[in-house]
């Protein structure tokens, strides 16, 4: 068992009503977000139409954490996923889910010192806007004033918080940037995807977007990748599905596609040469797993060795020495700790999702067999280190 406070990289909040709405532009509300009751429903439309990423988007009656801890390990007699959900909790029974108060008692009986604070239905909210980047920005811009406002970027130097960031439009990226530098965050946060610009898709390292790298670069802030609605509906239609995200409802043949939001964004940095351009970057993979990492950087070796002079330094080293991965309690931890070494791995509980840890400290299982100061590393000192913001 630990004998050291913990720090949990990836837990969340189920955002309120006004989280978009409370400081938005009032003649930006037809544009981006709204309230509207269908059929007797409360719905929240997005760009004018009925949003599904999340199923309940009021949040009204949220699962048990760790509701779908064995599904997720497919444990074999769970079930399907909708059985597995088990008694919804009444959100007001629980205000550690909106309460910074409230959270850090509970982080005190979990014994956790502190802990990355991340969206649950902000990380699907982009890819319904990103063809109106004035609404984009706007509504981010908005979200991000609540986010400050309840919770804080860094509330104590145990709660952060992080600002959600779309490179849609770089000006208001950088905006962005400056508002999270100001209130002391310690990571800022994008999705995995690529960027719907205003005169062509690009990818989030193309210079395009060099305004907005080359100031994280000296804020020495943190990046976090998160998982989310990254957009791949055109890939998906090609293969008959409707390319619509709804969290949890995902067909066998979304599951089986290959393509992969994390693996490409992640892919793209390299390509473009971005840790070469900006050495002071660093990336955190938050809730998209370790099964793409083995993959990628085996390609990054073969490309190196193929195509001389593509890159100007390894790339395999390059990634090492800038990205941190948070893997799935349900993957091959110790795999991975052998792969990239015990200082690039993060520790992330998903708490209170249904999917993650009940007890968030109960990671550590996952870590048997690994010696002390790496249990260490991984359950606390790396993630402490990644708020910290780094000198250039």
């Amino acid at each position: 068992m630990v004998d050291f406070p913990v720090f949990d990289a990836d837990n969340h909040y189920y955002e309120p009503k006004d989280a978009f709405t409370r400081h938005l532009d009032p003649s930006m509300h037809k544009r981006a977000m709204q309230w509207a009751t269908i059929d007797g429903k409360e719905r929240l439309l997005v760009g004018g139409t009925v949003n599904r990423f999340i199923p309940n988007p009021t949040f009204e009656n949220v699962s048990k954490p760790g509701a779908l801890a064995d599904y997720f390990r497919a444990k074999a007699g769970v079930g399907d996923m909708r059985a597995a959900f088990g008694h919804l909790e009444p959100i007001g029974e629980r205000p550690e889910y909106r309460d910074r108060a409230a959270r850090l008692r509970v982080m005190d009986e979990q014994g956790l010192e502190a802990t990355i604070m991340l969206p649950t239905l902000g990380v699907g909210m982009e890819t319904a806007l990103e063809r109106d980047p004035e609404a984009l920005t706007a509504a981010f811009r908005a979200f991000n004033r609540w986010l400050q406002e309840d919770w804080g970027f860094n509330f104590e130097q145990r709660i952060y918080a992080a600002p959600y960031i779309t490179l849609v439009d770089v000006d208001a990226a950088v905006e962005e940037l400056e508002y999270a530098i100001a209130h002391d965050a310690g990571v800022v946060l994008i999705r995995p995807g690529s960027v719907f610009g205003f005169d062509r898709r690009r990818t989030p390292g193309d210079p395009d977007h060099d305004a907005f790298w080359s100031r994280l670069d000296e804020s020495g802030i943190t990046l976090v990748l998160h998982g989310g609605d990254s957009g791949y509906a055109p890939y998906e239609q090609l293969w008959g599905l409707s390319g619509e995200t709804e969290s949890f409802r995902i067909p066998p043949l979304k599951r089986l596609l290959s393509a992969s939001p994390i693996h490409d964004t992640m892919a793209s940095l390299m390509a473009d040469r971005l840790f070469e351009r900006f050495p002071n970057l660093r990336v955190a993979t938050i809730e998209t797993g370790s099964g793409w990492v083995a993959p990628l950087l085996k390609k990054l070796r073969t490309i190196a060795i193929q195509v001389p002079g593509v890159f100007g330094q390894d790339p395999y080293e390059l990634f090492l020495e800038h990205v941190w991965v948070s893997p799935f309690f349900e993957d091959d931890v110790l795999k991975l700790v052998e792969r990239i070494g015990p200082d690039r791995v993060v520790f992330g509980s998903d708490y209170p999702h249904a999917e993650g840890l009940a007890d968030p400290v109960s990671f550590e299982k996952e870590l048997d067999g690994l010696p002390d100061a790496d249990v260490r590393k991984i359950m606390h000192d790396n993630a402490r280190a990644l708020v910290t913001p780094r000198p250039r």
